[in-house]
């Protein structure tokens, strides 16, 4: 977590998503599974260099709540330059590589656009994608994403709610 590390000064705009953060949400497919719930954990780390660490776990749930088994898994990193414009490079276990950039929309809320988007051969064909990350009143973080899946246009995918569990 960076624990003993001191932040670098570039990522202090991005200080408030340090941690793990774990919850539930709602995952949208039209063209795939339709709605579901899924788990999600999501950590901000870093080691003093200008840069956070980010890696995000998910897994499918039944519509009681219980784990049916592992789905998406990202990794990345976050930055920010000079002029406070953050710029975030994500891989995905399931063949896509982006590219977003954004910016902070209040003290605790940040959005992003992806500028670009790469997949391998057998990764589902996703041409634009879009997040929004913010601290809410109760400590919670809230995580939205649009995408266009499948020669869809940008509509709701992801929604969730997670608690800090640590950091």
């Amino acid at each position: 977590m960076g624990q003993g590390i001191e932040l670098h000064p570039q990522c202090e705009l991005l200080a408030p998503l340090l941690g793990v953060w774990r919850g539930e949400g709602l995952a949208q497919y039209p063209s795939l599974l339709g709605e579901f719930p899924y788990g999600q954990q999501i950590t901000f780390s870093h080691d003093g260099r200008p840069f956070l660490v980010y890696e995000a776990r998910a897994w499918l749930l039944s519509p009681s709540g219980k784990v049916l088994r592992p789905a998406a898994r990202e990794v990345g990193w976050w930055r920010v330059d000079e002029e406070d414009i953050i710029e975030v490079v994500l891989a995905h276990m399931f063949g896509i590589c982006e590219i977003y950039y954004g910016g902070r929309t209040g003290e605790t809320s940040w959005e992003l656009e992806s500028s670009a988007i790469i997949r391998t051969d057998t990764a589902r064909e996703t041409t634009a994608s879009a997040r929004l990350y913010g601290i809410l009143d109760t400590g919670d973080l809230a995580y939205a994403e649009e995408r266009a899946l499948r020669g869809l246009p940008m509509k709701p995918h992801l929604s969730c709610q997670l608690k800090r569990i640590a950091g």
